[in-house]
């Protein structure tokens, strides 16, 4: 196992009751908790709530972490999954209501592909649940070592400007 970390941006969001943590913004504040308590968390953004998208039903409480793990990303991307079991997460409609989704949006290491897992995530820089809050937390990181979550924020607000 490598011992230095590599940092992990992780994209958090919920869009049902949890019996426990109640509202999806309780969910998501139990789950940056629960990210602090499982590896070393170095910032985590305000909580924001968004319209779903993809007919995922209700509207999302999203937040992105910050977090050092020595984890490769594949063990990174079980323990995820593992977590969001823990928060009772099941298998389903895959734009379906979730009580916890957890996506690794990028890491400080090179670009991932394969059957499982891409990093830097897809279409993370057209998300402004995800880029917002990475702008917010981490402005300067250089996500695959070219553009900065601050240049892509600007790249989205031009091109959906507000109402």
């Amino acid at each position: 196992m490598r011992t230095a970390p590599y940092l992990y941006a992780i994209a958090i969001g919920s869009n049902r009751m949890h019996g426990r943590h109640g509202r999806p913004s309780g969910v998501v504040a139990a789950a940056i908790a629960r990210l602090d308590q499982d590896f070393t968390l170095f910032n985590a953004s305000p909580i924001l709530l968004n319209p779903a998208s993809g007919g995922a039903g209700r509207d999302f409480a999203n937040a992105l972490t910050l977090i050092e793990s020595p984890l490769e990303p594949a063990a990174m991307l079980a323990t995820l999954k593992h977590i969001e079991r823990d928060f009772g997460r099941r298998s389903g409609r895959r734009w379906g209501e979730r009580v916890l989704d957890l996506d690794i949006a990028a890491w400080s290491g090179r670009r991932v592909r394969s059957r499982t897992l891409t990093i830097p995530h897809p279409r993370f820089a057209e998300r402004t649940f995800v880029i917002g809050p990475l702008a917010a937390i981490a402005a300067d990181w250089r996500i695959d070592g070219v553009l900065t979550p601050r240049h892509l924020a600007h790249r989205l607000a031009r091109a959906r400007p507000s109402r």
